[in-house]
Parts: C-alpha cells; structure tokens; sequence
C-alpha cells in the first residue's frame, strides 16, 4: 500500500521533511518547487510509514486503498508524476541520505532574544512567526488590524474546504506561545505609525497581505451589483468589512470575469445545494441568502483559451463531483473545440474533454437546473445597466455580445495596499525589498503577498517566510538591526491607548469557544461572528446582541 495526496495540498513541504525514503517531490531544493500545483507521493518508493499524513497541516494526504468517490483520481495522478520522471538516487534500500545538518535561520546560543513585530496573522505572518519561535529565541509581537486572527485562512478559503482550514489550527498553537504578546484590533498606519512599530522592536516584518482587488478598466465597472469576486468571498466568510446585505441574488445568471480558483470558489459557491452547506462554517447571512437563491447558471469566461485554464487541475476536477450541477462549455468559438480536442492527457484542458459543449444562446435565460458555463476566448469589455447589472458585452468570434445578468464579479486577482510609511511600488502593488528587507528602512521586512504580489497558494509562504527571516537573522548577527528606544512592555500600553478595542491571546481563545458554541447549537463546526462589535463583546466573555 501506497499513499497518494490529494485535492487540498496546500505544497509548504511540511510532509517532505518527515518522509524518510524522499518519496514526495517537488522539494523546496529542487527546481520544480512552487511550479507545480501540489506534490506528489511516488507510489514505487513510498513504504507506507504514515508520516506524511501525520504532519500534514490540511489532511490532503491518505492512503491509496482509501480514497474514495472523487479522490480515488488523486492515486493516478500521483503516479503520473513519476511517469517519465528519473528517481532520486538513495543511499539504501529504506532511508535516503540526510545532508550535513545545517541551521541557516538561527542565533548564537549567547545571543540576546530580539524583539520582533509581525504585523498580520495570516499563513504568511504566522510562517514567519513559527520560524522564529522554533529556530530563535526571538520575543515575538502580533499584530493585525482585525480583532480576530486567521487572515486569508478564516477570511479566504471556501466553506466547503474545511481541509484547508486546518493550518489555521496549526499555527493557533503559537498564539498563546509563552514568547509571544498578541494585539488584535490595531491598525499600523491609522493607530499607530510605522516609525512607533520599530522603536518599540528590533524588527518588524509586515505580513499584510493583498487585500485590494485588481481592476478591469471598462466602462460600467463600478454599476452597482459589478463587484469584486473577493468582496463575495469575504461576504460567504463572515468579513465584518462587508454588510450581510452587500450581495443580491435574485438574478438567474452571473457573470464571472477569469477563471481561476477563486472564480471557481465563487462559482461553486453560488450553484451548490445550500443544505450540504449547512455543515460548514459558511456566514449565517450568506447560507439564508442561498436558501433564497435565484441563480441557476454562472458564467465563467476566460480571456485566453482552455489551454491556460488559470484554475488548479485539483479544483476544476472537484467541481465535476458538485451533485445536481452540470458542466458545460460553450463552442461558440471554434478554437475552444480546438485546443480541447488536441490537448494531451495531464493537461487541464483535456479535463474539459468530457464536458458538453454546446453553442449557448444568450438571449434566452437559464435552462431548468443548475450548472456552470466554462466560455473561453472571452473577455468583458462594458458592463451594462442602470441602477444595476443588467448585461456584460464581452468579445467573441464574430464581434461583440452581450450577455444578460444581474451580477457580475470580476476574479482578476488580489493587488496589494500601501501601508503609510513604507516605500511602494504602484505597478506591482508591493513593497520594495531585496530578500525580503524592505529598501531603505533598516530593521523593516516583508513577507507574502505584500512581498512577491499575489501568486502561490498557502504553503508557499512557508518558503517565503524562511527567505525573510533568514535575511533578518543574518541582519542581526551582523549587528544591523537597530536598538529598540523603549523597554519590552512598553509597546503594550501604547497599542492599547492607540487601538480602538484591544484583543489579546486570551479574548482571541474566549471569541473560538463562542463561535463553536454557536456552531454546536447548529449543528456546525463554528458560527462566526459577523461584526467588529460581536467580535470584541466574545472577546471579553459578553454576549453581544446587535440592536433592531
């Protein structure tokens, strides 16, 4: 027996590290590291030892002989991996060569704890505050400017990924760290400055994410109901920056612009039968807004074509297994049948191959049922209505067209925010930096989304933040980081003078027993809580009812 990976590989190497035969590739030192959407267990290799599975943060790893319904797949993609790949020579028949052991992330065992500041607690900061909790004695200081720690992983992935979720428990595990002081709840660069951040720390390294969303520059673009995939993707998840009431769903069809995992997230989202959502951690408003649903038909176009598909293969594969939704491709556009046709086994667009294909005609509304139109060779050009969304005109084979719908959500990517006082670079919406320093401002780093722009899923700020933390540890050594003006408790009075409400460790465990309290009174894993005001009376053991 073999073990395979599955759907939710979230690709940080946690399980490479363990695996004692070097079963599982790509890894961190080798080239295909990052490029590949998830990793691989070579079913020739593997013995069978579990480690693997035991430290996987987001349980994607199972063996063979039990995967079922749509994972049973997982075990032949694994081995197509290693199809036509060379094996990695070993030094004998059960256990591969380890290197010499090296400690690149490290102090000197004389050297005094640094105080290090990380601003936002999402998989990228909390990467990096593992690191220096693990390799240093560094006194670490979390930040973010919610009440509630988690970014992307509580705010970003879909309900119905509850797998993925679970890095989150990991890392939770470092939030009431003896070397560790957490303030929730305060904003760097509206509570305070980034210039008060470093006098009170060694260093700080900004973990803030990417939390814009790029836009598309046409005309309509910002009609009511034409909103960012993202700001639907905080709504399903309970952000308290977004109104229970910000999305209607009263049209039959809606129009999503790109294809990538977070359109399909949207997609899924929006055709799926709200009662197998029930079990999920899903926002209370948006699972009754559901229930209510008119959507029948959601339309995902592409601007290139099948062949540069931007979604995983894990993703779009799981979406053929949503029960009640048929797949469609609209070939409208000869050169969709085209690629589909020619494109070899592994590729994405030969996923499509079993897939309908039908020349969709868009004045008539929705056939009965639900399903999801994959239209390639398409892009938006206006948006079209009055008080709202009625239509999208997009291009296609023989000229423009337009397509009737009642909310367009454009999933384009994330872009990243200026943080007032650090440098900027509007064209790719980060921080200049060189190896995760930030240029110019000795002591200040960047870790994540912020850092390298908005590519690569969760695990890939594992790698990240051993990159930046590695440049901040050299920096200490060489005596380059500069002196904190104020002692250690110091900063902790000024974050609460400064910040509205303050969360610590402490409120920040009393808001997770309230929200699975209220979860277990459904039936669910955990209701959240919805807004800033409810997060900060759980916080303090209170129960906060909103006023009517």
């Amino acid at each position: 027996m073999t073990y395979a990976i599955t759907q939710t590989c979230c690709s940080d190497a946690t399980c490479v590290a363990v695996c004692p035969v070097n079963c599982i590739h790509p890894t961190p030192e080798e080239q295909a590291f990052g490029s590949t959407e998830m990793l691989y267990v070579d079913p020739e290799t593997c013995i069978d030892c579990g480690a693997c599975a035991d430290a996987c943060p987001v349980d994607a790893i199972f063996p063979v002989d039990s995967l079922f319904g749509a994972q049973k797949e997982y075990a032949g993609i694994n081995a197509a991996y290693y199809a036509d790949r060379k094996p990695e020579p070993v030094a004998g028949p059960n256990f591969h060569a380890w290197g010499e052991p090296s400690f690149p992330r490290s102090l000197p065992s004389d050297f005094a704890p640094i105080r290090v500041a990380v601003v936002g607690t999402g998989p990228a900061g909390m990467y990096a505050a593992e690191d220096l909790l693990l390799h240093t004695n560094a006194e670490v200081t979390l930040i973010d400017r919610l009440p509630v720690a988690g970014g992307l992983v509580r705010y970003g992935v879909a309900p119905d990924h509850p797998a993925t979720k679970g890095v989150g428990e990991a890392f939770a595990r470092f939030h009431s760290h003896p070397r560790v002081r957490m303030h929730l709840g305060v904003e760097v660069g509206k509570d305070l400055t980034v210039e008060e951040l470093s006098a009170h720390h060694d260093a700080v390294i900004y973990a803030v994410g990417a939390s814009d969303s790029r836009r598309l520059g046409i005309p309509g673009e910002d009609l009511p109901a034409s909103i960012p995939a993202t700001s639907f993707v905080s709504w399903y998840n309970a952000h308290p920056e977004v109104p229970p009431e910000a999305f209607d769903l009263s049209a039959e069809r809606v129009i999503v612009a790109g294809n990538g995992n977070v359109a399909l997230d949207v997609a899924r989202i929006l055709v799926t039968d709200p009662a197998t959502l029930t079990g999920t951690d899903i926002a209370g408003h948006a699972l009754a807004a559901l229930r209510e649903s008119k959507v029948r038909e959601v339309v995902l176009l592409g601007r290139r074509g099948p062949d540069d598909t931007a979604c995983t293969a894990s993703e779009l594969l799981a979406l053929g297994h949503l029960p009640g939704v048929e797949l469609v491709v609209d070939d409208g556009d000869p050169r969709t049948a085209a690629v589909i046709d020619a494109a070899a086994t592994g590729e994405k667009a030969f996923l499509l191959r079993e897939l309908p294909r039908e020349a969709v005609d868009w004045s008539q509304p929705p056939p009965p049922g639900r399903r999801i139109v994959f239209r390639f060779h398409s892009s938006p050009v206006e948006v079209l209505g009055g008080d709202g969304v009625e239509a999208v005109r997009v291009t296609a084979a023989d000229g423009d067209q337009e397509i009737p719908a009642g909310l367009f959500l454009r999933a384009i990517g994330y872009r990243g925010l200026p943080v007032p006082g650090l440098p900027f670079d509007e064209m790719t919406g980060t921080v200049p930096h060189e190896g995760g320093r930030v240029a110019g401002m000795p002591g200040s780093y960047v870790v994540g989304w912020i850092k390298r722009g908005p590519s690569g899923g969760i695990g890939a700020n594992r790698t990240c933040a051993a990159e930046t933390v590695g440049t901040l540890l050299a920096d200490a050594v060489a005596g380059a980081l500069p002196s904190p003006s104020y002692p250690a408790r110091a900063f902790g009075r000024l974050a609460r003078n400064r910040g509205r409400q303050v969360v610590d460790a402490r409120g920040l465990a009393a808001i997770d027993r309230a929200e699975q309290a209220r979860g277990r009174e459904q039936g669910r894993p955990r209701v959240k809580f919805e807004t800033v005001p409810a997060l900060i009376a759980a916080s303090k053991g209170s129960r906060w009812r909103p006023v009517r």
